[in-house]
Order: C-alpha cells, then sequence, then structure tokens
C-alpha cells in the first residue's frame, strides 16, 4: 500500500476549497475611466433604439447573459468568469458610459466589441436595452 504525502493531501484539500467557490465572489474590480464614466448616450432610449438593442443582444450576448440577462445563458458555465446578473441595481446603478465601456472593451471571458459592433450607435442601442433588464 502506498503511503499518501501530506503535500498531496493538502493539494486535494486546497483544490477542495476553489473549485467550490461561487465566480461572483473571485471577481475582480472593473474600473471604467472617467472620459468612458462620464459619456452620455446619444441614443434616445425609445423603441426603435431598444429593438435594434435587443436584436444585437441576441446576437451577441445572449448565449453567456442569458435570455433575460441573469447570467444563465447556455456557454455561461464553460466560463472562467461570472456573467452577472443585469437585472442587479448594482448593474443598473452604473452609468450608461460604464456598460459602453464594458461592452467595446471586454475583459478575459467577455471579449471586445468594437470590431464586432463597429458602430458605436449600434453599442448605446444594445445600452438602452440592457436598461430594459430590471
Amino acid at each position: 500500500m502506498k503511503k499518501t504525502t501530506p503535500a498531496l493531501i493538502l493539494g486535494f484539500m486546497a483544490f477542495g476549497l476553489f473549485a467550490f467557490v461561487p465566480k461572483s465572489s473571485m471577481q475582480e474590480p472593473w474600473p471604467v475611466p472617467d472620459a468612458y464614466k462620464n459619456k452620455v448616450n446619444p441614443l434616445k432610449g425609445d423603441a426603435a433604439s431598444v429593438t435594434k438593442g435587443k436584436d444585437l443582444y441576441a446576437q451577441h450576448c445572449k448565449s453567456c447573459h442569458g435570455t433575460k440577462g441573469k447570467g444563465d445563458g447556455p456557454k455561461a458555465s464553460q466560463l472562467d468568469t461570472d456573467c452577472g446578473d443585469f437585472t442587479k441595481a448594482a448593474f443598473q446603478s452604473k452609468t450608461d458610459g460604464a456598460l459602453f465601456y464594458y461592452t467595446y472593451t471586454g475583459r478575459k471571458d467577455m471579449p471586445s466589441y468594437k470590431t464586432k459592433i463597429p458602430d458605436a450607435n449600434d453599442i448605446w442601442a444594445v445600452v438602452n436595452y440592457l436598461r430594459t433588464m430590471k
């Protein structure tokens, strides 16, 4: 019978501790530069803009963020980071400029959409749609 080394036991214990930590508790802050945070959405949140944003969301965002923005899309479980919940007050309290920045620049699992959605007004339309997820 082989002896189990203390290092191996500690390794399994460490894995056990971190393997089941919810993704959200491991999130790093995502600071937004003032130049973006203070940007004003040039589009009104009218029906046409929200519809455009919804269509783009369905095409680019829904697979991770889910149909209702709760972070429960079919690809969410494959990611290393939490997709967040767009219906929560913490998300909805962010400025439109911050939401634009997150979408435009991306980070880690969240891709940048500056080339995927090259028209800035289309990203603003997505922001308008995100505002309907309360």
